[in-house]
């Protein structure tokens, strides 16, 4: 039987001169698509505090915790089902319905005027935005080789962090200068204008008319997951046989245990920089940029470092574990923030535990593509990790308000449990996740 399998280190060419770059334009699309994803989803982090104080709503920090975990209650029941539906439609429909969806929802949030209104947004909100991801890493599956596979991923993932920084200059400077109103409506209108933009453009390699054959060939013959690779009984596995590969659970539960930790820069931590160092509008919007900046930087290094050892010769399992593992054990150095005695000495530990954890997401988001049966898989798997993966977001929020609360709004408590979380998720990587190579055709039950 011809098994897909992932090209060995030493066949990796170089693309050739003539080749057309169009699949860097889809990369760039994608990184926009996340940044608008990534900047609707963090805008009610930053905002939410001035909406309470306007609309005198005297929220606890549980129930503010339950507001921005509302996200996740409809984004990880969604995201199941967002893989399956990106596999079956193909990327640009998939990512054209999420944005048009999740942007509607961005703009009418001004309209709520209750705890259970905002509850209620943030949950429609999160529904939209569950294709995003799968839609993403699918299109990189099929435009990229796998020798540039971990930079096109961090180029990709790297869009949340580019929203989540940007949000705190954006949505601060909005609010400063208009109301926190016009920063949903605003950023609403905005992922409209992507949506039509992405749908005009995208196609695959073999349908867009301006890639020419030098790059679609280039693509073909250096391990990118499409068609031409399917090996015809890879490509019969059904979706919920997906659930019999160690792998794939081991995949799940590190995840989980990245999300737990980077959950708190996409909702506690301008509240931390507000409430427990005391930072003003000001700086919050300029000092809070500095971990997400070094995480987008560093991300983007650790890819281009990867891929450039795997063009090299190096095993690329060995590369996604060191990166993952290495990743996840920094992730850990947010407990010390908790300990640091100034603002700065605390934002260098932030930094150090945001580009870690930024660092293993190159990894993890490579592994559906180095890992699936087919492509006909990719984005199904890549759900499947992102719905695991997002339970924590659902988790995180919440548990970070119980405990503030019950510790008289000390992070310390908080930081500790993020910290046993990246541990935790290293070991995942490290033992339980096989190697990054297509799951073999397993024996039916």
């Amino acid at each position: 039987m011809n098994r897909a399998t992932a090209a060995p280190a030493a066949t990796f060419q170089k693309a050739p001169a003539g080749a057309s770059r169009i699949r860097y334009i889809i990369l760039a699309l994608c990184f926009f698509g996340l940044v608008i994803n990534y900047l609707d989803r963090a805008n009610m982090s930053v905002a939410l505090p001035y909406i309470d104080a306007d609309l005198q709503l005297n929220l606890s920090n549980t129930e503010k915790g339950l507001i921005l975990g509302a996200f996740f209650w409809a984004y990880d029941g969604m995201m199941l089902i967002a893989g399956w539906f990106t596999d079956k439609v193909g990327s640009r429909r998939a990512f054209t319905i999420a944005a048009i969806w999740w942007s509607i929802f961005t703009a009418l949030t001004p309209l709520a005027r209750s705890f259970w209104g905002f509850f209620g947004f943030r949950f429609m909100l999160g529904a939209g935005e569950a294709p995003a991801y799968p839609s993403a890493t699918k299109a990189a599956s099929r435009w990229f080789p796998q020798s540039e596979r971990s930079f096109a991923t961090a180029v990709i993932d790297s869009g949340s962090r580019v929203g989540t920084v940007l949000s705190l200059p954006i949505v601060t400077a909005i609010i400063a200068f208009a109301t926190w109103h016009y920063s949903f409506v605003i950023l609403g209108a905005i992922g409209i204008v992507w949506a039509g933009v992405w749908y005009w453009y995208y196609r695959d390699p073999e349908q867009h008319s301006a890639a020419n054959e030098q790059e679609r060939r280039y693509i073909t013959e250096n391990g990118s997951r499409g068609d031409h690779s399917d090996d015809t009984e890879a490509a019969k596995i059904r979706w919920k046989d997906l659930f019999r590969y160690r792998t794939v659970w081991g995949m799940m539960l590190g995840f989980f245990c990245l999300n737990f930790v980077i959950y708190f820069f996409l909702t506690w931590f301008p509240d931390y920089l507000k409430n427990a160092r005391g930072l003003n509008l000001a700086q919050l919007g300029t000092l809070g940029m500095l971990p997400g900046l070094a995480a987008v930087v560093l991300g983007w290094v650790a890819g281009a470092m990867a891929d450039r050892a795997v063009r090299n010769g190096a095993n690329v399992t060995r590369v996604r574990k060191v990166v993952t593992v290495g990743g996840m054990l920094g992730g850990a150095a947010i407990l010390p923030a908790a300990y640091a005695s100034s603002i700065y000495l605390a934002l260098f530990f932030l930094a150090i535990s945001y580009s870690s954890l930024a660092i293993a997401a190159t990894g993890i988001w490579s592994l559906p593509a180095d890992v699936a049966p087919s492509s006909r898989h990719v984005a199904s798997i890549g759900g499947i990790q992102n719905f695991a993966s997002n339970i924590a977001g659902i988790i995180s929020p919440f548990m970070f308000g119980f405990l503030l609360d019950m510790f008289g709004g000390s992070y310390t408590p908080a930081f500790a449990m993020a910290a046993g979380f990246a541990v935790l998720g290293a070991f995942s990587y490290a033992f339980i996740v096989g190697k990054a190579e297509p799951l073999p055709v397993l024996p039916p039950r």
